[in-house]
Formats: structure tokens, sequence, C-alpha cells
């Protein structure tokens, strides 16, 4: 009976883990919800290619502390700086005409990027509640520096 319940509760605990993730959403729907309720967004510009992005998913965005202080204070949206979605931004709408999905690897910078003002992947950008840009984050940070970080911002 013992091993039973021990079993029972690492299952449960590796299952709760697991289910601790980031509520990501596009800008569009994050800019919706700012508008329901005032809210910042923490805003994630990654590409496909790049490795320190993958890394900050993996460590940084799955962790519990970081998963808990962003989803407690933000709309969270992750967005891929060479993709092929449309954002609609202060009445105006943001493509990327040159992306090419056939094409391996880097593609074209998407005209949202370029409003931005990314320059470097990772790049974190934060929103105040009202949707103006305030200063980026830039670069892999580990959990804790992350945390430091958006408690300044």
């Amino acid at each position: 009976m013992k091993k039973l319940l021990l079993t029972l509760f690492i299952t449960l605990g590796a299952l709760a883990t697991q289910a601790q993730e980031i509520k990501w959403m596009s800008m569009d729907e994050a800019l919706a919800a700012q508008k329901k309720k005032a809210r910042p967004i923490f805003m994630d510009v990654y590409t496909d290619w790049c490795g320190p992005c993958k890394m900050l998913d993996k460590n940084t965005f799955h962790d519990p502390k970081v998963v808990e202080f962003i989803n407690a204070n933000y709309y969270a949206v992750k967005f891929n700086a060479e993709g092929n979605s449309e954002v609609n931004y202060k009445g105006k709408k943001y493509a990327n005409p040159q992306f090419d999905a056939n094409r391996k690897g880097r593609n074209a910078i998407h005209d949202f990027t370029v409003l931005l003002g990314v320059r470097a992947y990772p790049t974190m950008m934060v929103f105040d509640a009202k949707g103006e840009i305030k200063e980026p984050i830039v670069g892999y940070y580990q959990p804790e520096q992350l945390l430091e970080a958006l408690k300044t911002k």
C-alpha cells in the first residue's frame, strides 16, 4: 500500500510539474485581452534556428517560478521574428511579405520585428498595460536573471 501511495504521489507531482506552462497567446489576442483587463504584455521574440532561443524556452520558460510570475503578471506572447503571422498593432497591419515557407534556416524578417527594433535573438519585449513598447531584454537569461529583470520593468 505504501508503494502504491508513493508511486501515485510521484506521478501526480510529475504531472503537476509538466502542467506548469506559460499561457502563450498571439499578439492580437493579448492586445484584445488588454482592452478587457489592463495588464502588461511579455513577448518572446524568437526564431526557429536560434539555439539560445530554444534554451530559453526549454530552461527558463519552463521554470515553475518564471511560469508563475509571467502568468500572474503578464499576457504572454510567443512571436516568431521570421514567421508568417499577421499582427495588428495601433491600427496598422504587420506581416512578412518576403516569407518563404520552403526555406530552411533563416527567413525574411517580419515587419513587426523591424518595428520592435530587434537586433538579436532571443529578445524579450515588455509592453506596458496600454500596449506601449518598453525596453527589450536581449539574450539568454537564466530563470533567476529573467525574474530579476522583469521585477524592475
